[in-house]
C-alpha cells in the first residue's frame, strides 16, 4: 500500500463507485448524476435500485451482470456501469446489455401493442477513451436515429458514455453541473479538500460519504483491498503484455499471488470470455473460475 492515505477515495474504484452511487439511503447523488447526464432531456425524481443479475430465460443463455442498475419514477431503466480499461467488443457488450433489459420486459397479451416499452438507457462511465469515438466532446449520447434526416428514430433506448480522459477543464473552466459532475470523478481522490465552486448540498453530501476518516474498518480494508487488487492486476497485464501473457501470469504464480489469477479471470468472466479460455490464461482450473 502507498504510504500517502487521500483523503477521499477513488470513486473509480470499485468500492468507491459502488459505495458513493449504489446505496439507497444515498440515492439524491444518483439522481443528481442521472439528471446532469441528460441535461434537460428528462427529469428523474426517484429511482429504486434492482437486482444486478439478470439470467437468460434457458439454460445456455449468458447470465449479465452489471454493475448498479435502477428505475426511475417513470418507470424507465439505467443500467449504470464503470469501466476503467477498453476491451475489444465493448460497444457489443453494452448492446447485449440493454437487450436483455428489453427481453425481460413483460406486455400483456400476445399481439397486444397497446403498452409501450419501458425505456432503456446504458450509463457507462469510462476511463478510457473509446476507440469508435466521434469528436472531442467527453460525453457521447448515442440513440436510434434515421440516418438520412438525423432525427431520431425512437427516444426510448440510448447510450451515454462519459469518456473521462476527454474531460481537461480546470476548476475555473467548469461551465455546468455535468462539467463539475466529471471533476469530481476525475480528481476527487486526489483533492484535500471541497473545492469551493463546488457548493451545492448535494456535492457537499459526495465529499462527506467520500472521506476515508467515515469509513468503518472493515470498509477501509475493502477499499485498500480493491487498490491492491488492481495494481496488481494492472502490474501483472503489463508484464503479460511485455512478456507473454503465459509468461507473465506464471511469474505472478511463482511469487505465491494466486490473488492475482483469480482477480484476472473475475475480470475475464466480466468482460464475457468463455471458461476454459479463461483457464488457459490464468492457469487456474473451471472450478476455481466458475464459483467466482
Amino acid at each position: 500500500m502507498s504510504e500517502h492515505i487521500n483523503k477521499y477515495i477513488d470513486p473509480l474504484s470499485d468500492f468507491g463507485f459502488k459505495h458513493l452511487f449504489g446505496g439507497e439511503p444515498n440515492k439524491e447523488i444518483m439522481i443528481a448524476f442521472l439528471n446532469a447526464l441528460f441535461e434537460g432531456e428528462k427529469h428523474i425524481t426517484d429511482i429504486a435500485y434492482n437486482p444486478t443479475e439478470y439470467a437468460g430465460q434457458a439454460r445456455d443463455h449468458k447470465k449479465v451482470c452489471f454493475d448498479l442498475l435502477c428505475t426511475g419514477d417513470r418507470g424507465e431503466q439505467f443500467i449504470v456501469e464503470m469501466q476503467r480499461a477498453a476491451h475489444d467488443n465493448f460497444e457489443d457488450r453494452c448492446i447485449f446489455y440493454l437487450s436483455r433489459l428489453i427481453h425481460q420486459q413483460k406486455l400483456p397479451g400476445k399481439d397486444n401493442w397497446k403498452v409501450k416499452l419501458k425505456e432503456v438507457f446504458l450509463i457507462a462511465i469510462l476511463d478510457f477513451k473509446m476507440r469508435n469515438s466521434l469528436g472531442d466532446h467527453y460525453l457521447q449520447s448515442i440513440s436510434l436515429v434515421n440516418t438520412c434526416t438525423g432525427k431520431i428514430f425512437h427516444n426510448g433506448l440510448g447510450f451515454k458514455f462519459l469518456e473521462l480522459p476527454k474531460f481537461d477543464k480546470k476548476e475555473n473552466e467548469l461551465e455546468n453541473e455535468l462539467d463539475k459532475w466529471a471533476y469530481i470523478l476525475k480528481h476527487m481522490h486526489s483533492l484535500e479538500q471541497v473545492p469551493h465552486y463546488l457548493d451545492k448540498r448535494i456535492f457537499q453530501k459526495i465529499f462527506n460519504i467520500a472521506e476515508m476518516g467515515r469509513l468503518s474498518a472493515e470498509q477501509q480494508f475493502l477499499y485498500e483491498t480493491h487498490l491492491q487488487d488492481r495494481a496488481d492486476y494492472e502490474s501483472t497485464i503489463e508484464y503479460a503484455t511485455n512478456r507473454g501473457m503465459e509468461k507473465g501470469l506464471e511469474k505472478g504464480m511463482e511469487k505465491g499471488k494466486l490473488e492475482i489469477a483469480l482477480e484476472i479471470a473475475r475480470e475475464m468472466k466480466k468482460e464475457n470470455f468463455d471458461l476454459p479460455k479463461i483457464a488457459q490464461f490464468t492457469k487456474l482450473t473451471i472450478e476455481q473460475i466458475s464459483i467466482l
